[in-house]
């Protein structure tokens, strides 16, 4: 991609100095009563070019810089969230084992029947069986 923005960028920078040697002619330019600029009109055209072009390119760069900040907070606050979410599970997988004695499992205790599709209690020691 940046290859083809090189070649466009050089073939327009071609193309007006070829515009320059056909229209290097003095142009005079009336600013206000009295004051009279003389110049030829290549440079006219490179700051009608300039003129249009800064501020297009002022915009674009704000508006990729507002984004790359946001998209860096973004990132920064999933990063902390999964942080968070990867310490409070390794304290839950720690206090797991101790809460999932076979008396707190439904159906071993009290004589009750387990429950046909609870994937909590498999009955085989928490293997899945492969």
């Amino acid at each position: 991609m940046k290859v083809l923005r090189t070649i466009i960028w050089v073939l327009a920078a071609l193309g007006f100095l070829v515009f320059a040697t056909y229209n290097w002619q003095p142009v005079e330019l009336r600013l206000w009563q009295n004051l009279v600029l003389e110049t030829k009109v290549p440079v006219l055209a490179l700051l009608a070019f300039t003129a249009g072009f800064l501020p297009m390119w002022a915009v674009h760069r704000s508006v990729m810089w507002s984004m790359s900040r946001r998209v860096r907070t973004l990132e920064n606050s999933l990063k902390n969230t999964a942080m968070a979410n990867r310490s409070d599970g390794t304290i839950a997988a720690s206090a797991s084992p101790a809460a999932d004695s076979p008396v707190d499992k439904p159906g071993k205790s009290g004589g009750e029947a387990p429950e046909p599709f609870d994937i909590s209690d498999t009955g085989d020691g928490g293997s899945t069986g492969e």
